[in-house]
């Protein structure tokens, strides 16, 4: 992280759920990047990219947190626990806690419970479209207020996605540290968010690279083909050229 990044914020101050050390990989939080003003009451959480094996805090975090505040809007970078330490459902967990922590907190960070979105860089990208499939109103008996907030993003950005967990587009490596060597078929299904797209699916934003030889762009064009299926807006651009990261 830079030398001017916010102190993080633990999304369990009394410990994570399921943490296997007390390390600061064991501990998920969010870095608040606010802007000086913030007129559209909008918030982003920023999940960086990294295979879901390290996460690339700068290309994918606090330089995209400083583009955002520039433009006037709250940037909430993500640190989500990774494998091989960790697998599913940690990451969708931490990503979902975060959701739910900014919505609960939007008075304090000058922002709009209704204008949270999260963007997501290649891995960061399917825990993004994960959080945008997968998500829950929340537990209005849950005696944590968090816990009571809805998981839900209310719109999504794609960058160079991760999407399917299924042959033959899926990035290996990608899968292996988050479901291990040996998934089932179950588990790759639940884990493919181009299977569980809805009417009820935030509207998304994507953009991805032909000649991607890292994460093939077929990723992309699913997601985004099952997204106009269920009539939800997107807007989809695929340049040429631009390897994986551009």
């Amino acid at each position: 992280m830079p030398a001017n990044a916010p102190v993080p914020t633990l999304l369990w101050p009394n410990g994570a759920p399921e943490a296997q050390g007390d390390t600061d990989a064991d501990k998920p939080a969010i870095y608040a990047w606010l802007p000086a003003a913030n007129p559209t009451k909008t918030a982003v959480i920023v999940a960086p990219g990294g295979g879901y094996e390290h996460l690339s805090v700068v290309h994918e975090g606090s330089d995209v947190a400083a583009w955002l505040n520039a433009h006037g809007i709250a940037a909430f970078q993500l640190r989500y626990r990774i494998g091989p330490k960790y697998h599913n459902p940690i990451e969708l967990g931490d990503a979902q806690r975060a959701i739910r922590m900014v919505r609960a907190n939007a008075a304090k960070y000058g922002t709009a419970p209704d204008h949270i979105g999260m963007w997501g860089f290649s891995a960061g990208g399917h825990l993004t479209a994960t959080a945008g499939t997968l998500f829950d109103a929340g537990n209005a008996a849950a005696t944590d207020p968090i816990d009571r907030e809805s998981s839900r993003p209310d719109f999504l950005i794609l960058c160079y996605p991760v999407i399917t967990m299924q042959d033959p587009y899926v990035h290996r490596g990608s899968r292996t540290f988050l479901l291990g060597n040996a998934p089932t078929q179950a588990e790759l299904d639940e884990l493919s968010p181009e299977l569980h797209v809805t009417a009820q699916t935030p509207q998304a934003f994507m953009f991805s690279t032909t000649d991607d030889h890292t994460v093939p762009i077929m990723n992309s064009v699913m997601f985004y083909e099952a997204l106009v299926k269920a009539g939800v807006s997107v807007e989809m651009h695929l340049f040429q050229h631009g390897g994986h990261g551009s």
